[in-house]
């Protein structure tokens, strides 16, 4: 499968978001990544459901909402989820992860279930015809600019072997977590296709947007 660039939108500069969203149209960008964070079932809050809508506004680029919320059965309604739009949800966050991904497809969405990582891959297996991808964290959610868990490249392997092993070739596997250029050609060789890219990539202090983007799909094939 084709690689996909999620830009982390925690990471971009609000004050400058018009030029940021110009610069993600230009280069045809297939969606956006938005971390939402509750305080409860990690420990930072991000992203609101305001930022979504007014999001929604500047442009036709889909969002690929990251539910890090605990219960979010509770709480999709809130949010301006649209047809072709990706949402994952963290398997660890609900009793009832299939009951969250119907109600998304219902809505025209992408469902996707995230893993922390200590979380093995075998606890989808009940799950595969609910999904479009698995989002793998290959740091603990919470915090950006975390350093990588190597032990998670290995579940990116092990995640697609699975998958592939099931039948379920199509279903997609997004990575998160300290996603750099060097990080991100190793999570490809592995069999990762959807890079959600921050701080040490595309938004890095040491080249402009255009730069990065252009440095991270000439590296990352």
């Amino acid at each position: 499968m084709k690689v996909r660039l999620c830009p982390s939108m925690m990471c971009a500069d609000i004050f400058d978001l018009k030029n940021t969203i110009d610069v993600f149209e230009k280069y045809k960008i297939e969606c956006l990544h938005i971390d939402i964070m509750d305080g409860v079932f990690v420990p930072n809050y991000t992203l609101g459901t305001d930022y979504c809508r007014q999001l929604k506004k500047k442009t036709h680029i889909p969002l690929d909402y990251h539910l890090m919320i605990d219960r979010p059965e509770d709480k999709i309604d809130r949010f301006p989820i649209e047809k072709g739009d990706y949402v994952s949800i963290h398997y660890e966050s609900t009793n009832h992860p299939q009951r969250v991904l119907g109600k998304l497809r219902e809505k025209g969405a992408k469902p996707i279930i995230a893993l922390n990582p200590a979380t093995p891959v075998s606890c989808i297996e009940y799950l595969l015809d609910d999904i479009d991808a698995v989002l793998i964290m290959t740091v603990n959610p919470g915090y950006s600019g975390q350093k990588l868990i190597p032990s998670t490249l290995n579940k990116i392997k092990e995640t697609r072997e699975f998958l592939d092993s099931k039948g379920y070739e199509n279903v997609e596997i997004e990575v998160d977590g300290n996603v750099s250029f060097e990080n991100a050609v190793k999570m490809r060789e592995m069999g990762a296709d959807m890079f959600v890219a921050g701080s040490s990539s595309i938004f890095s202090a040491f080249f402009s947007l255009s730069e990065g983007i252009e440095k991270f799909l000439n590296t990352v094939k």
